[in-house]
């Protein structure tokens, strides 16, 4: 496995709160971060099917138009119920012709899990999937997962996405109720990072 030996590290990402979650991750190895939105790099089509594959093609893009070492993540929420949908999709059911909408992603959720009349628990995961990406092709891979259950109505404003309806396993409250710092704790994030740092920074 590659260790990460350079000063600088372009997180593939225009979300500010993504950002700011690896760079707090990333404090303790004295790396200077930068990210797309500050070199303004296009978003590569995540054209894959899976979190792997579309994780891949953002970090070689961004190691490729910067020549910097890259960072992507893929994420999403896979419900039992459904299949485990909506998975890789999961930030395309909260498109809108005016940008995201996760209440109404959310909403949809809860829609399909009645009309399925699932029973409770309503089980689920978070997936995360980093792809780390060096200018001459080679990448590592780690992935992580946090399990809980769905729940409605949806309860809290600290996360993003999908947080107010997840309620982790060992936890009463949503991710969305969680103190943000706690949830990067134990988040699928957070577990996919340990892995990461074990095989790349330590």
């Amino acid at each position: 496995m590659r260790k990460f030996t350079e000063p600088k590290l372009l997180v593939a990402t225009h979300n500010q709160g993504k950002l700011e979650e690896i760079a707090r991750l990333l404090d303790p190895y004295a790396i200077e971060i930068t990210s797309n939105k500050a070199l303004n790099l296009p978003e590569p089509e995540e054209t894959e099917d899976n979190f792997i594959g579309n994780a891949r093609i953002k970090a070689h893009a961004a190691a490729k138009a910067s020549g910097l070492p890259a960072l992507a993540d893929d994420s999403g929420i896979e419900i039992d119920a459904l299949g485990g949908a909506p998975g890789v999709y999961t930030a395309d059911w909260a498109e809108t012709p005016n940008g995201r909408d996760f209440p109404m992603a959310m909403q949809k959720v809860h829609n399909k899990l009645e009309a399925l009349n699932a029973p409770d628990p309503r089980t689920a995961r978070f997936r995360c999937t980093l792809v780390l990406a060096w200018p001459d092709g080679h990448d590592e891979v780690f992935e992580g997962k946090i399990e809980g259950r769905v729940t409605w109505p949806m309860r809290g404003d600290q996360g993003h996405g999908y947080d107010p309806i997840f309620i982790p396993d060992g936890y009463d409250i949503t991710l969305g109720e969680m103190d943000r710092w706690k949830k990067n704790e134990i988040s699928h994030r957070a577990d996919a990072f340990a892995k990461l740092v074990k095989g790349c920074f330590a």
